[in-house]
């Protein structure tokens, strides 16, 4: 089994190269696809330095942070509008009703694009190179002693936000499915970093955890795109708004009794408390 530490600095030097190639591609080429690889990239280092906070409590990680999550907060409503495109795009030629809703994400799409572009193109990392440089010097000069334990300790306090979130989740309030997505987002990421700690880890629980994962996407993409209809209805009035609306909360309903038929498929994915044995070890 690998050590801790060269785990971690074998995945800092991935996730930190991976979100350089990324931003590089989404500066050059500014697109769809580049957009959402720079985006995962983005969230992947994120973990990592949500793990490196528990072993390294230093305010130079937290500037980190906040320095990736106000990129990925300049990108999200790019990202709703595209996602909603798509939707759209694929079910117009049955429900011509579509093309107005369609017309208008278009010239949002337009609008966001531009806007995203320029704070991509013009977003200098070099503040943030020296800050993962700082960290890299200090994971190596920290002692192995402990760091085992630090960092699983880490993933099962990321994993009781997850228990958490999953007890006061409702179906009917959805900002409280999305807290669930989240919480687990940040584990699912967590997992692929220290899984060469465990032993015996199931393979399959990778894409067992992405499905799970997705579940709860198309909820949060179902209801955003039925929000936002709602709003642009508001202040536009939506040729054949009822029709296409009652579609979107069918869509709505249907995302959610897919998800909750197999809900509680979260805790095979890690031990319910520290001194207890993981799943798949049983």
């Amino acid at each position: 089994m690998m050590e801790t530490k060269m785990i971690l600095l074998e995945a800092l030097e991935e996730r930190w190269r991976k979100f350089r190639l990324e931003l590089k591609t989404c500066k050059k080429e500014f697109s769809e696809e580049a957009v959402h690889d720079l985006r995962v990239a983005t969230r992947r280092l994120l973990a990592l330095f949500n793990l490196l906070r528990a072993v390294m409590p230093h305010k130079r990680i937290n500037k980190i942070r906040r320095i990736l999550k106000v990129q990925l907060d300049n990108l999200n409503d790019l990202r709703d509008v595209q996602v909603m495109l798509v939707d759209v795009s694929e079910a117009i030629h049955e429900q011509p009703d579509l093309r107005y809703f369609q017309s208008h994400l278009l010239k949002k799409e337009k609008s966001l694009m531009r806007a995203s572009r320029k704070f991509v193109r013009t977003y200098d990392i070099k503040g943030l190179s020296q800050r993962v440089k700082k960290v890299r010097s200090d994971l190596r000069a920290h002692p192995e002693t402990h760091l085992n334990g630090l960092i699983l300790g880490a993933v099962d306090d990321a994993f009781h936000n997850v228990v958490h979130a999953y007890e006061q989740m409702d179906a009917e309030n959805i900002p409280s499915v999305h807290k669930l997505r989240i919480a687990f987002k940040k584990f699912r990421y967590s997992i692929e970093i220290v899984h060469p700690l465990l032993g015996h880890f199931p393979s399959e629980n990778f894409k067992r955890m992405h499905d799970y994962q997705s579940k709860m996407g198309d909820i949060q993409d179902a209801e955003v795109k039925s929000r936002y209809l709602v709003d642009l209805n508001a202040s536009k009035t939506v040729p054949a708004f009822e029709i296409i609306s009652a579609g979107y909360t069918l869509q709505l309903q249907t995302t959610i009794r897919t998800y909750l038929e197999d809900k509680g498929e979260v805790f095979v994915f890690w031990r319910a408390a520290p001194e207890q044995t993981f799943p798949w070890e049983k």
